[in-house]
C-alpha cells in the first residue's frame, strides 16, 4: 500500500480537529441556550406585612424588600395589613394568586399560635396554605424585673415566687401574646405561680414596670433595652436558645437554670403554597444572599433583633414543632383571648 504523504496526513488531522472544535462550539452554544434564565417577576411584587408600619417587623420587611427589588429588577412593595393578631394580612396572603408575585412576612403569632387561639385559626392553615422561604431574624424576650424587686438572678426570682405563690405579678402585651405565652411556659418549667397581668401593648406595660405596679415581664429587646442599660430595669436572662447580641453577658434561661423556655418571636418569609418552585428557589437564593451582607445584618441588629437563619427545609420542620409546642402551652394554661 502506498503510504499517505506526511503533509496530507497533517492536513487531514487539522481538518478533523477543526471540525471537532466547531462541533464542540456549536454544542456548547446549544447547551448554553438550553439553560433557562433565572425566574423573575413580570410586574411588581407585593410583600404583605400583617402589622402596622414601623417597628422591627416592618424594618426587616423593608430591608429585604429593597434587596429583592435590586436583584429582581421589579419593585417589591411592602403592604401593611394590620389587625386580628396578624390574621387579616396573613389570610390575604394565603388567598393571593400563587404566581410568585406575593410574599408574606410571618412570625410565631401568625404561623404558630393563631391556629390554637383564633376561631378557625384565623381563616387560614399556617402549614397547608404557605410555602416556607426563610427565617431571618428573631425578637428575643428578656426576663426583666423592676429595679426595686430584691432579686439579682433567675434563681432568686424562682425562690421568691415559690416562697409566696401568686404574689408576684408579670405583665404581658395581651392575652395570648408572645410575652404571655413565654410567661406561662416559664411557670411550667420553673414550677412557680406568678399572676399574669395583661396590658394593651408594650407602652402601658413598660410604664407600669418602671412604676413598680407590676414586678416582671418577658419583654422584647427593643421594648426594654434602653431601660436595662440605664439601670431602671434589671435583666435576669434571655428566653432564647442563644445569647442576646445586645446584652452578650446576659445568660440564657437554660444557662440560668430553667431549661426549655425558648420563646423567640421569629420572623420569616413565606409565599402562597402553590407558588412555582422556580420562583421559590429564586427568592430563597436572593434572601439568603441578602442575609450575608454586613449592611443588612447591621440594620436588623440595630433595630433590636437577633440574626436567626433557618433555610426552607429547617423552617418547615421548625414550624411544625412550634405549632405543637405552643398548642400544648395554650391548652395546659387554658389561655383564652378576650
Amino acid at each position: 500500500m502506498t503510504p499517505v504523504p506526511t503533509l496530507l496526513r497533517s492536513r487531514r488531522s487539522l481538518l478533523a480537529a477543526g471540525l471537532a472544535l466547531t462541533s464542540s462550539g456549536l454544542l456548547d452554544g446549544r447547551l448554553a441556550q438550553a439553560q433557562p434564565a433565572p425566574w423573575s417577576p413580570v410586574r411588581p411584587v407585593t410583600l404583605i406585612v400583617p402589622y402596622p408600619p414601623g417597628g422591627p417587623t416592618d424594618i426587616l420587611a423593608r430591608t429585604i424588600a429593597a434587596e429583592l427589588a435590586r436583584d429582581l429588577g421589579q419593585p417589591v412593595n411592602v403592604e401593611n395589613v394590620p389587625g386580628g393578631a396578624g390574621a387579616i394580612g396573613t389570610r390575604r396572603a394565603a388567598q393571593a394568586a400563587a404566581d410568585g408575585h406575593t410574599l408574606a412576612l410571618g412570625n410565631n403569632q401568625t404561623h404558630a399560635t393563631n391556629v390554637s387561639l383564633l376561631p378557625q385559626g384565623g381563616g387560614y392553615d399556617p402549614v397547608r396554605d404557605f410555602a416556607p422561604i426563610m427565617v431571618c431574624a428573631a425578637l428575643q424576650h428578656i426576663v426583666v424585673v423592676g429595679a426595686e424587686l430584691p432579686v439579682r438572678s433567675v434563681a432568686d426570682l424562682v425562690a421568691l415566687a415559690r416562697r409566696d405563690p401568686g404574689k408576684l405579678t408579670a405583665g404581658s402585651t395581651g392575652p395570648g401574646s408572645a410575652s404571655h405565652l413565654a410567661l406561662e411556659l416559664f411557670k411550667t418549667r420553673s414550677g412557680t405561680e406568678i399572676a399574669h397581668v395583661a396590658y394593651k401593648g408594650s407602652a402601658p406595660l413598660l410604664q407600669d414596670l418602671l412604676g413598680g405596679h407590676v414586678n416582671l415581664s418577658f419583654a422584647t429587646t427593643p421594648t426594654v433595652l434602653a431601660q436595662i442599660q440605664s439601670g431602671r430595669l434589671r435583666a435576669l436572662a434571655v428566653a432564647s436558645p442563644q445569647r442576646s447580641p445586645h446584652l452578650p453577658d446576659l445568660p440564657t434561661l437554660a444557662q440560668a437554670g430553667v431549661a426549655g423556655v425558648e420563646a423567640d418571636a421569629w420572623l420569616g418569609f413565606l409565599a402562597p403554597a402553590a407558588t412555582p418552585a422556580v420562583a421559590l428557589a429564586r427568592y430563597r437564593q436572593l434572601i439568603a444572599a441578602a442575609m450575608q451582607k454586613e449592611a443588612v445584618r447591621a440594620t436588623i441588629t440595630k433595630a433590636g433583633m437577633a440574626i436567626d437563619i433557618k433555610d426552607a427545609p429547617e423552617f418547615a420542620g421548625f414550624l411544625q414543632q412550634d405549632i405543637q409546642r405552643w398548642a400544648g402551652v395554650i391548652r395546659s394554661a387554658n389561655v383564652k383571648l378576650d
